[in-house]
């Protein structure tokens, strides 16, 4: 279940009323005229089943509560209620498939900022993985998949061509570019530092058979980038994540961008140019299975979900004071 708040000016709260109380999903309205002072009006909150979410908030936002006035959204982890019960049996579909739309928004926005924790852990990502390439250690790229965060600005972009969200689009586009570059640079730059001390040598990237796959991209890197994109997303709007699906995600990207990191300087030349092909190669298996996979999921639940049914205003009085009372 989700609650949700919304402070609506007094000439439209019989309107919020209308939409809130239409919908078979929605439970527990309350009520409270004034109380609302910056911005000022009044407050109604109330439960929603997830499946019914994007629904109410869409006919709330029809009513511009965004300029003039709020609606806040979060997830509730305990409700004892037999009315909560019946709202969620009202509702169609489980909970944990439900897709809120403006829930995946606020995520992968909030994902895609080029701040300096995302680079710092990038950063760090593809130098664990760089010296997993040199030692030719499965463990350590593993460790660095599951520290990649690159996967947020990956679904940014698919979120951002599916509904048309251009600037969110180019900023998910520029966090990952920009976030790689530096990566890989600060990666290169200590690879080069450790050759000049004598640490690492050319030869050490001639023989790793646990880790040559990552320079060697083919059909399979590409069926393996769509299956991660696919899990990616399903991880993001089932709220099914986990550190194991971190790692699937992370297999196709952190990987190649420490060999490319680590070959620049002991001159692999041709291991720049296949781990390049295979970052672009997962890259875009990601993006694509992404899009689809939303596409997928809009489709379904424009076609199954639930839909609301306003009552009459004074249905949606008197209802909102017998509920408000139990």
């Amino acid at each position: 279940m989700l609650h949700v708040r919304v402070i609506s000016p007094v000439d439209r709260t019989d309107e919020v009323l209308r939409i809130v109380l239409g919908c078979p999903a929605a439970v527990s309205v309350v009520k409270i005229p004034g109380a609302a002072l910056s911005p000022q009006g009044d407050v109604i909150e109330f439960s929603l089943a997830r499946e019914a979410a994007n629904a109410v908030l869409e006919e709330l936002q029809d009513l511009g509560l965004e300029d003039d006035g709020s609606i806040s959204v979060e997830q509730i982890d305990l409700s004892i209620s037999a009315a909560a019960v019946r709202a969620e049996e009202a509702a169609p579909g489980d909970p944990e498939d439900a897709v809120v739309w403006d829930e995946l928004a606020s995520r992968v926005t909030a994902d895609t900022r080029l701040s300096w924790s995302f680079l710092a852990f990038l950063s760090l990502a593809t130098q664990i993985a760089a010296i997993g390439v040199l030692l030719d250690q499965p463990i350590l790229i593993v460790g660095a998949m599951v520290l990649g965060p690159e996967f947020g600005p990956v679904a940014a972009i698919c979120f951002g061509v599916l509904r048309g969200r251009h600037a969110l689009l180019s900023t998910a586009v520029r966090t990952l570019v920009v976030g790689f570059a530096a990566a890989i640079t600060v990666t290169a730059a200590c690879a080069a530092v450790s050759r000049l001390l004598g640490w690492i040598t050319p030869a050490m990237l001639d023989d790793r058979p646990m880790t040559d796959f990552i320079a060697h991209p083919d059909r399979w890197s590409f069926i393996v980038a769509l299956l991660a994109g696919i899990a990616g997303i399903l991880s993001l709007t089932a709220g099914k994540s986990s550190p194991l699906v971190g790692v699937f995600i992370s297999v196709t990207t952190v990987p190649a961008a420490g060999n490319i990191a680590v070959a620049i300087p002991l001159a692999h030349w041709a291991e720049v140019g296949a781990s390049l092909k295979q970052l672009g190669v997962n890259l875009a298996g990601m993006i694509i299975a992404g899009i689809v996979t939303l596409l997928v999921q809009r489709l379904l639940w424009a076609h199954f979900g639930l839909k609301v049914t306003p009552v009459p205003p004074v249905q949606a009085i008197t209802g909102s004071v017998s509920r408000g009372r139990r």
